[in-house]
């Protein structure tokens, strides 16, 4: 057994020890990984209501000083039991503070460990990976797995953290050594299964394919050199290989891929068919106009070879050629698809309704965009952010405010779906472009308290447009509360914003800046000295 985690600050452990009780009844399910259509993913903790963890994790971050690190007055209302349940469940709402969450995930683990020794909660581990790979604290991550009960799964989520930051070779050296590593821990996890050792290189795959690394993946499908079956996964394998292809617009190789994947003697399904098809039509240009005829001709061959293999095409195929039309600006021929689809009995989903109202707002034609939004709410189809998106960037087009303030506020006001981060960038940039500082404020609140963010990109998006309008000390401030919450700037903005503030004539509000982010570090090593955590330094 390795040995527990380092405590917290005294100050922190005594108040929450008088108030938590401990429990060990609420442990993670094991990792499962079922052969299935859809791909395998290690367990990680999903975001349910806990009272208990709203409460732990806003007395966290209200309390806590960066700079005396969780050493507040920190009080509980009402004695909770600490579970796995209720530490993954806290873990998640403290997700975008990578350092925050780092010292109660230490803590906690300390108390559960003293509480039932042979107790391993997996989730927890496996989401405090996830957190602290998404701001790439990497040596962190490997600590926590080396020092944890950890299992497959764990190293799944570290290799996805990994081929996300780029770091494509180290991923494949992790797959690599993970049997070992696990075997070395003495986990019954049966690495050597063979279906989940089928289910963890389709993970990989699947990774590496899904950002763009597709060389990488055929190197590592290569590699593994073995003739597959009719159990699905080779299925799933080739289905992949072709959208990695796809992705990177390499049509020709993933139509390689599909016929490579015919003489191994491997069925292809609809799936497959939809992957190529989706490759054709949403990654090649559109214009002039004999390459959206190309496009079209093309798309057609592919859903005759599907009927002429006795796979009848499905909604998704339909969604697709849609999209098509829609991206070429042709309204017209975007409604008539849909009138082909109901006329043949299939039912447009979400998606399919999406690329129809985008294609008509995105042509001016808000009306009827409106009511085709009225149509398949009425029809029983419900609309998803990206739905909204579609209006939003019209409006922003157009420089609406009142009719994007109006939609959003709708939104907030109907709770059946909620905006995305992607909403809110679109609105973020549009009101900082329009200086409408007010507007800002209250998206950024949203933001904080709807629990989607802020992540590394929207902290971004709102330093430079506060930069761009010489808002300086705006600037500085969300410059260091970015890093108070542990997320390291990119190298841009670091310089985007010194130059700012030197042409501005603004020397002494850059050393002010400078000597905060010197205290920053200072504490920040001292808080993770039994980590190789990396302080902020450029």
């Amino acid at each position: 057994m390795p040995p527990p985690f380092s405590p917290l600050p005294r100050s922190l452990s005594t108040l929450l020890r008088h108030h938590l009780k401990f429990s060990t009844a609420a442990a993670s399910p094991p990792l499962t990984t079922p052969l299935s259509i859809s791909i395998p993913k290690p367990h990680l903790p999903i975001l349910s209501p806990s009272p208990d963890a709203d409460q732990i994790a806003a007395l966290l971050i209200d309390h806590h000083n960066p700079f005396h690190p969780l050493e507040s007055s920190l009080q509980l209302h009402a004695g909770v039991t600490l579970t796995p349940t209720l530490l993954g469940q806290t873990l998640l709402r403290l997700r975008h503070h990578s350092k925050l969450a780092l010292s109660f995930f230490s803590w906690a683990q300390a108390q559960l460990h003293q509480a039932r020794p042979d107790l391993v909660d997996v989730g927890s581990v496996n989401l405090m990976v996830d957190i602290m790979g998404r701001v790439r604290q990497f040596d962190v991550a490997w600590e926590l797995i080396l020092r944890s009960q950890s299992n497959c799964s764990t190293f799944l989520v570290l290799i996805r953290r990994l081929i996300a930051a780029g770091l494509t070779k180290q991923a494949i050296r992790a797959w690599d050594d993970m049997p070992a590593l696990v075997q070395l821990k003495g986990d019954d996890g049966n690495v050597n299964d063979h279906d989940g050792e089928d289910d963890g290189f389709v993970y990989v795959i699947d990774s590496l394919c899904k950002y763009g690394y597709v060389r990488a993946a055929m190197e590592v499908f290569r590699k593994r050199n073995r003739r597959w079956g009719d159990d699905g996964v080779g299925a799933k394998v080739y289905t992949v290989l072709v959208y990695g292809w796809c992705k990177v617009k390499r049509v020709d190789m993933a139509e390689k891929m599909l016929r490579e994947m015919i003489e191994e003697g491997i069925e292809p399904n609809v799936v497959t068919y939809n992957v190529l098809l989706n490759g054709i039509c949403r990654r090649a240009s559109l214009h002039p106009e004999t390459r959206f005829e190309g496009v079209i001709r093309a798309a057609e061959r592919v859903l005759e070879e599907m009927k002429g293999r006795g796979i009848e095409p499905d909604v998704t195929s339909y969604s697709i050629l849609l999209h098509v039309y829609s991206r070429a600006h042709k309204p017209e021929l975007t409604l008539e698809k849909l009138e082909v689809m109901n006329g043949k009995g299939i039912c447009p989903n979400v998606a399919t309704y999406t690329s129809a109202i985008k294609c008509l707002s995105s042509c001016g034609r808000l009306e009827e965009a409106e009511r085709l939004l009225d149509e398949m709410v009425a029809k029983g189809v419900s609309p998803s952010a990206v739905t909204y998106n579609c209006f939003f960037k019209e409006f922003r087009g157009r420089k609406n405010v009142e009719g994007a303030i109006g939609l959003y506020r709708k939104m907030k006001t109907m709770g059946s779906c909620m905006p995305d981060m992607h909403t809110y960038h679109i609105l973020l940039g549009m009101f900082l472009n329009l200086d409408k500082m007010g507007i800002v404020k209250e998206l950024w609140n949203d933001i904080k308290s709807s629990g989607v963010g802020p992540d590394l990109d929207t902290y971004t998006m709102l330093i430079h447009g506060l930069i761009e309008k010489q808002k300086w000390r705006h600037a500085c401030a969300y410059f260091v509360e970015m890093i108070e919450k542990g997320f390291l700037p990119q190298k841009v903005t670091f310089e985007t914003l010194y130059r700012g503030l030197i042409q501005a004539d603004k020397l002494r509000t850059w050393r002010r800046l400078k000597k905060k982010l010197d205290e920053e570090s200072i504490s920040f090593s001292s808080e993770f000295k039994n980590y190789h955590l990396q302080p902020y330094r450029r």
